[in-house]
């Protein structure tokens, strides 16, 4: 890790996300994994983590939408992606022609991506297919083809691929993580799904239903394919169990620096509010990462983090820009580093602790950070 931090920093492990997606690979064991790499990686960076995923042998990323797939082929990544949410009115034609998999919800869909293909090949852009996964609704209510349309949609995109104008090479869904019943029962849904596209004359080489949770815990859930989000970045997805405990060692250190100090008598208001006064003469040190750094107001006076190998926790209301810290009698300096949170084995806080914290979950508390925390890559595979 660089010795001196910046003002505002998330430090990124690249060498950790390598070696946790090998780890993820040697126990999950399955034929193909997908690194999702959506919403900037998590907010680790999406270009340099899809990089360092593929290293550790990745062979497929995932992401949201088209405009995130298009920003690893415009930096020279030319591995398999498929994105997966759309807009209503989406121009599938950059995606096709960028060699893109459009996973696709509804007939609607399917046709859209036709027509997107046609396009390209009247206006000499393309010479092959457009490529589909058909995501199936499994009981998360979210996206997907529901069972009752099922059929239509499989006929649809058996006659599409027949015509030469697609290729359906994936089908998948995603678990709720509700309950092993509703899980299990995912599960058996979708493998019906998948009898009846393969009755329906579909071939698919691509068959997925697990995120991490599911990859980690449920062996029937894995198919040919797992789809690793939040574990890739060294985070657990399960509640009771830690990221060590997983084999995993987590990619983000978030730290700055003491922006200044300064000694207050006894019973001095910090910070909007005054939820938190002092309670003898004391020293106050200012962090500047607020809530437009994704610093989640809800962690006021709950969170701590290190300095210099002390843990102290937040006094009063994180702000907008910055958050204050009763630092008591310890010797603080303007420039000292302050770690917010990063690889708990180190002894500093943890994504973890900021999510219980602030009443959350992990996968929130790296997403939310903010474009002004610059990202510094270390570990480069």
């Amino acid at each position: 890790m660089p010795e001196t931090p910046e003002f505002r920093e998330a430090v990124i492990d690249l060498g950790a996300l390598t070696a946790n997606v090998e780890h993820l690979r040697d126990v999950i064991g399955t034929e193909h994994v997908m690194a999702v790499v959506k919403a900037n990686a998590y907010g680790h960076g999406a270009v340099e983590c899809a990089r360092a995923a593929l290293a550790g042998g990745a062979d497929w990323l995932g992401v949201a939408d088209v405009s995130e797939a298009l920003q690893l082929r415009d930096a020279g990544i030319d591995a398999p992606v498929l994105a997966w949410l759309h807009d209503p009115d989406a121009d599938f034609r950059p995606a096709i022609e960028a060699g893109v998999d459009l996973g696709v919800s509804s007939v609607t869909q399917l046709d859209a991506v036709a027509v997107a293909r046609r396009a390209l090949v009247e206006a000499g852009r393309l010479h092959g297919q457009a490529f589909v996964q058909l995501k199936l609704e499994t009981g998360l209510s979210r996206n997907g083809i529901s069972e009752p349309d099922w059929a239509a949609a499989f006929a649809r995109a058996r006659e599409l691929e027949r015509a030469g104008e697609i290729v359906v090479r994936g089908v998948f869904s995603h678990v709720s993580n509700a309950s092993p019943d509703d899980d299990a029962e995912a599960v058996a849904v979708f493998t019906r799904g998948l009898a009846e596209a393969e009755a329906a004359g579909l071939t698919p080489e691509l068959r997925h239903l697990a995120a991490s949770a599911a990859a980690l815990s449920i062996p029937d859930a894995r198919f040919n394919l797992v789809r690793l989000g939040i574990s890739i970045y060294g985070l657990s997805p399960f509640a009771g169990r830690t990221s060590a405990e997983l084999g995993l060692s987590p990619v983000m250190t978030l730290r700055g620096r003491v922006a200044a100090v300064r000694r207050v008598p006894g019973g001095t208001g910090v910070s909007y509010d005054y939820t938190y006064r002092t309670k003898g003469e004391s020293t106050l040190a200012l962090v500047p990462l607020g809530y437009a750094e994704g610093i989640p107001r809800h962690a006021s006076s709950r969170a701590t983090v290190s300095i210099r190998g002390e843990r102290f926790r937040i006094s009063g209301r994180v702000a907008m820009d910055q958050f204050v810290i009763d630092v008591d009698d310890h010797d603080v300096q303007v420039g000292d580093e302050v770690v917010l949170f990063g690889d708990p084995s180190t002894g500093v806080p943890s994504a973890d602790d900021w999510a219980e914290a602030a009443g959350t979950i992990n996968y929130e508390i790296v997403t939310r950070i903010g474009a002004r925390v610059r990202r510094t890559f270390v570990g480069r595979p």
